[in-house]
């Protein structure tokens, strides 16, 4: 069981070009959005489409796998960890940000 802890598998589209950043050491970072989406009927039958949004980051081979081939639009299967973060804005306000980790990526359509 321990190998379900903490993972996250998502299917969604990529909704910008991911933004990469190649640091000091020249390893790479990538930090990109998906959209998943859902549907239901409400309680008067009515279809409701429901969309939420996904920020992910990713490593290594995989942010360079990332900037050599998505792109907006681009439909994406990944599987990561959730991770949880905070910082101080310009203004010293604390914020506080939840993103995917990326561990695999695979490219679809």
């Amino acid at each position: 069981m321990n190998a379900m802890k903490n993972r996250v598998q998502l299917i969604g589209n990529v909704g910008q070009d991911p933004e990469i950043k190649t640091l000091e050491n020249g390893k790479k970072l990538a930090h990109l959005t998906i959209a998943t989406n859902d549907s239901y009927k409400n309680d008067k039958g009515e279809k409701i489409e429901q969309t939420e949004w996904h920020r992910l980051t990713a490593w290594g081979k995989t942010a360079e796998i990332i900037e050599k081939y998505v792109v907006k639009g681009k439909e994406v299967a990944i599987d990561g960890k959730l991770t949880h973060r905070t910082y101080d804005d310009k203004n010293g306000e604390k914020r506080f940000i939840t993103e995917v980790v990326i561990n695999e990526i695979l490219l679809l359509k």
